[in-house]
């Protein structure tokens, strides 16, 4: 596992997270390709664990931007 994972991990887990494995199939997602939105990570998601769930990765999405890992940007055009 990469240092980076293992940070993020560290800090969800001191935030009150419990890491599934289903979370770290969603972190890996996120790490690994660019996404632009949880849709895309969704489907992602959903080729590798089909039980994983939107709500799962909306969850997830708003745990990384808790902790800073992560930030969304809303773009207007």
């Amino acid at each position: 596992m990469n240092s980076e994972k293992e940070n993020i991990l560290k800090k969800l887990k001191n935030n009150g997270c419990r890491i599934t494995r289903q979370r770290k199939i969603i972190l890996d997602i996120i790490l690994q390709n660019r996404c632009s939105s949880c849709k895309e990570i969704y489907v992602q998601a959903t080729k590798i664990d089909q039980n994983i769930g939107r709500a799962t990765v909306y969850r997830m999405v708003k745990e990384l931007e808790e902790i800073g890992a992560l930030s969304r940007e809303i773009v207007y055009k």
